[in-house]
C-alpha cells in the first residue's frame, strides 16, 4: 500500500464505499450497474495490473530471438574455440559446439547429422573436409544460403547452389624425417609410399576418415577405380603402418618410429615448428606430375534448423579473411582463399604450388565405391 501509494498518491487511502446491495428476484447484469467512480476500479489502477502483467511477458518476448547457435565442427577445439569465443563477444550470440573425436572426424559427425535429420539439432555444419558436406548435400539436408562475402572464394570450393561454402585449406602433404631419409633420397610423390625401399617405414592414417577419406574418394575419381585399388594394395602390402589419424602420423614421423608418412600441412607444421627433425614435401608439385591435394574446410546450413538466423549470423562471421588470418596464424596454419589475402604464409599454397585439379562432387560420387574397398583393405590399424 505504501509502495502504491508512492506511486499514485493518497488514491489507495481513501475509503471506497461498499456497493448498494442488490436484491436477488431482481439482479441487474453487470453490464447495467451504475458507473460511478465508487463502482469502478480507478483507471490508473487498471493500467498498473497491466503492466505488473505484462512486464514477464515482455521479458520472455525479447529473449524469444536468436539468442544461441548449434555448431557441429571437426576442426579441432584448439583452432575452433576461440574463434567461436571471439563470435559470441561480438554478437551476443552464445555457440554451442559439439566437436569430432580424433578416430572417427567428420564421419561420427555426418552420422549424428544423418540420425537428426528429421528433427535437426544443428544449425551449421563446419567440416574440415568436403567429401561429407557433399554427401548431406546429396541427401537434400542442406539449405541455401550465400554469405556476404561468398564470392570473393574460388568457384571451384563452393556449391553453384549455394549450399556449402570452402574455405581456409590444407594440403595433403608428406613429412619426412631427416634423420632416417637423406636428402639425396627423399620422396617426390604419394607413388613412393609403396618404394620397397621404405617397406615398413612409411605411415598413413586410416583411409575411412577426414582428410584421408578424401584424399582416398579423389584418387578414386582421378585415376579410376582400379588403378586406385592398385595403389591402395600395393600400400598395404608394403606394410604401410596404418595409424589412427593424421596426427599420429606427424608424430609418429617427428619421433623417428616413421622414415616418412602421408598428412596434412597442419599435424606436419606443429613439428616442425617444434624444432622437430622433420621436412615438409608438397608431393606431385613438378610440372609432369599430377599435383597436391588442397582440401577445405566446409561450411553449410542445415534446413529446418532451430536457429536459423543465428547460423546465418555465424557463416557470414566465419566466410571472411579476418577469420581465415586467424587461422593461418595459429598453429594450425590454415591457407586462405579469399581473393584479398595477401600475407605472406608459412605454408605454401595454391598460388605457388601445382594443385590437383580435381572435381569434389566427382570424388564424392565414388566414396561408396572407394569405402567399401579400403574398410576391406584397412579395417584395422592403431
Amino acid at each position: 500500500k505504501k509502495f502504491l501509494e508512492g506511486v499514485w498518491g493518497n488514491t489507495f487511502s481513501k475509503k471506497v464505499s461498499p456497493l448498494p446491495a442488490i436484491s436477488t428476484p431482481n439482479k441487474v447484469p453487470a453490464t447495467h450497474l451504475p458507473h460511478s467512480p465508487r463502482n469502478i476500479m480507478p483507471r490508473h489502477v487498471s493500467l498498473l495490473i497491466l503492466l505488473l502483467l505484462t512486464f514477464p511477458l515482455l521479458g520472455c518476448w525479447s529473449s524469444s530471438g536468436p539468442q544461441e547457435v548449434v555448431v557441429y565442427t571437426a576442426l579441432d577445439m584448439e583452432f575452433s574455440q576461440p574463434i567461436f569465443e571471439k563470435f559470441a563477444q561480438e554478437t551476443g550470440l552464445k555457440v554451442l559446439p559439439k566437436f569430432d573425436v580424433e578416430s572417427t572426424k567428420t564421419v561420427g559427425l555426418v552420422q549424428s547429422i544423418l540420425a537428426e535429420a528429421d528433427h535437426p539439432r544443428c544449425d551449421l555444419f563446419w567440416n574440415n573436409e568436403i567429401l561429407h558436406t557433399l554427401r548431406l548435400q546429396k541427401q537434400g539436408l542442406l539449405e541455401v544460403y550465400r554469405p556476404t562475402q561468398a564470392s570473393h572464394y574460388p568457384e571451384a570450393v563452393r556449391a553453384a547452389d549455394g549450399t556449402w561454402h570452402g574455405f581456409a585449406a590444407r594440403a595433403r602433404v608428406l613429412l619426412v624425417n631427416t634423420k632416417k631419409v637423406p636428402e639425396n633420397e627423399r620422396p617426390t610423390s604419394i607413388l613412393d609410399l609403396k618404394n620397397p625401399r621404405w617397406k615398413g617405414q612409411t605411415g598413413l592414417a586410416k583411409p575411412l576418415f577426414g582428410t584421408t577419406a578424401t584424399h582416398a574418394a579423389c584418387l578414386f575419381a582421378l585415376w579410376g577405380e582400379d588403378k586406385a585399388k592398385t595403389f591402395f594394395q600395393e600400400l598395404k602390402a608394403n606394410d604401410m603402418q596404418i595409424l589412427s589419424g593424421n596426427k599420429q602420423v606427424a608424430l609418429s614421423v617427428a619421433g623417428g618410429q616413421l622414415a616418412f608418412g602421408l598428412t596434412d600441412t597442419d599435424d606436419a607444421i606443429i613439428e616442425l615448428e617444434k624444432g622437430m627433425p622433420v621436412a615438409i614435401i608438397y608431393p606431385d608439385r613438378a610440372a609432369d606430375q599430377m599435383g597436391t591435394l588442397f582440401i577445405p574446410n566446409t561450411l553449410c546450413l542445415l534446413k529446418n534448423s532451430p536457429h536459423p538466423a543465428a547460423a546465418q549470423r555465424l557463416a557470414d562471421y566465419l566466410l571472411t579473411s579476418e577469420v581465415e588470418l586467424l587461422l593461418s596464424r595459429s598453429s594450425s596454419a590454415q591457407i586462405p582463399l579469399h581473393d584479398s589475402v595477401t600475407e605472406t604464409l608459412r605454408v605454401e599454397t595454391p598460388r605457388t604450388v601445382k594443385a590437383l585439379p580435381i572435381d569434389f562432387s566427382s570424388a564424392a560420387a565414388q566414396w561408396e565405391t572407394a569405402s567399401r574397398f579400403l574398410r576391406d583393405e584397412f579395417a584395422t590399424g592403431e
